[in-house]
């Protein structure tokens, strides 16, 4: 059974609105009333896939008998707000922590590996979501809001997914690459592909890409 204290769903939460205001505040070019006005749009876009992130750790962990709990870090709350503002956001709010005497390197591994690839299968969603409604778009002003939001769900999710792959400090790329260094190499260049891609054609010119026009 998968279970949330008190402590854990509150740090979420807390979390959950910190990185979805720091991208907010980055995409707005750190103007705080615009930040404000797309901070919903950013939540589903950005926060989304920060909680999903975070909870394929804990469902991994918990797959293989361990106890895993989330939680916040002050220091990197405060971090993330401030390198918004810097034209960047240090995306590490917090983490799930697991809590096993005998967590295997491979299971360490794995439990690091499902955090990205969460990122990187709802990126993928959120493309092929914006390809299908893109022409239709043109003519209707929800449409074009659901395009936004999934032009700000690829672009982050595929950002979130190569950031936390960087094997540096306690990321998860550190933990990956300890286990499997193919499985690394081949995970990281997929989201860096689609970080470059979003980050210099735009989501727009992948979708008119993928549809030929």
């Amino acid at each position: 059974m998968i279970r949330f204290t008190k402590t854990e769903v509150r740090d979420l939460l807390i979390s959950f609105v910190v990185i979805s205001l720091s991208f907010a505040i980055l995409f707005t070019g750190r103007n705080l009333t615009s930040a404000l006005y797309i901070l919903p749009i950013a939540m589903v876009g950005v926060g989304v896939g920060f909680i999903l992130h975070e909870l394929g750790h804990k469902f991994a962990s918990m797959h293989f008998g361990y106890w895993a709990e989330y939680k916040l870090w002050p220091v990197g709350l405060v971090i993330a707000l401030i390198s918004s503002f810097l034209g960047f956001v240090f995306a590490a709010p917090g983490a799930v922590y697991t809590y096993g005497n005998f967590v295997s390197e491979r299971e360490n591994g794995i439990i690091s590996l499902c955090g990205p690839i969460v990122n990187i299968v709802l990126a993928l969603i959120f493309l092929m979501i914006a390809v299908a409604i893109y022409p239709a778009a043109f003519y209707s002003g929800a449409l074009q809001i659901v395009f936004l939001i999934c032009s700000l769900g690829f672009s982050i999710n595929s950002y979130l997914a190569a950031f936390n792959l960087i094997p540096v400090w306690n990321l998860d790329g550190s933990k990956v690459l300890r286990w499997n260094g193919l499985v690394w190499v081949i995970v990281i260049a997929i989201a860096g592909i689609m970080t470059y891609l979003s980050m210099t054609i735009g989501v727009e010119s992948i979708v008119r890409l993928i549809i030929g026009l």
